[in-house]
């Protein structure tokens, strides 16, 4: 197990991740939210990649609030790269985590037709794509495919995390990086 300079420099850095994981998980469950009730009140799929992420992004800009915080207010204004990215990796999860939970929740519970809508999307999409008959069986294939796979749940919950979670590592990483600052050494004067 890593050490982390203390008990109580571990149990503050817990603290920071469960807090600021869980605001960013907040905000990315009202994105799942706002994403079921559009799709119910205009019939259809009203995300696309730039809402989505955008959302991510916001949500996981907490990721930098909250390293900042540990290292500021709790670590004596030092943290390493190492520790850095363990708290960012930690909100990542904590947030990433509520996001599955609540995807699964409205995916299961208020569309459960979702996966159908969204195939006959893509389907309608391909086959006005102008893509050659070969390739068109080809993609046709690969959307029946990951239809197949959602229907296990596992797949449900590996897929949604593979939505979200490779975001909050970024911004951990670039977090870390931005925030790492060691302490300076005292050396002693003898004279």
């Amino acid at each position: 197990m890593a050490h982390f300079g203390g008990t109580k420099s571990f149990c503050i850095m817990k603290k920071s991740i469960v807090v600021f994981g869980v605001v960013s998980g907040v905000i990315l469950i009202l994105y799942v939210i706002s994403i079921g009730l559009l799709a119910k009140l205009f019939h259809g799929h009203t995300a696309n990649a730039i809402v989505g992420y955008s959302s991510m992004i916001i949500a996981f800009s907490f990721i930098f609030v909250g390293t900042k915080n540990f290292r500021d207010k709790y670590n004596e204004g030092m943290v390493s790269f190492g520790k850095a990215f363990m708290v960012g990796l930690g909100i990542s999860l904590v947030g990433s985590t509520l996001y599955v939970g609540a995807w699964l929740i409205e995916y299961y519970c208020f569309m459960p037709d979702f996966m159908d809508q969204y195939v006959a999307a893509l389907i309608h999409r391909a086959q006005h794509s102008g893509l050659s008959p070969a390739a068109l069986q080809k993609q046709l294939d690969s959307i029946n495919h990951m239809s197949s796979m959602y229907k296990n749940p596992i797949i449900v919950i590996l897929m949604t995390y593979l939505e979200v979670l490779p975001v909050g590592i970024v911004i951990s990483l670039i977090t870390a990086l931005i925030l790492k600052r060691r302490g300076v050494r005292a050396e002693v004067v003898i004279g």
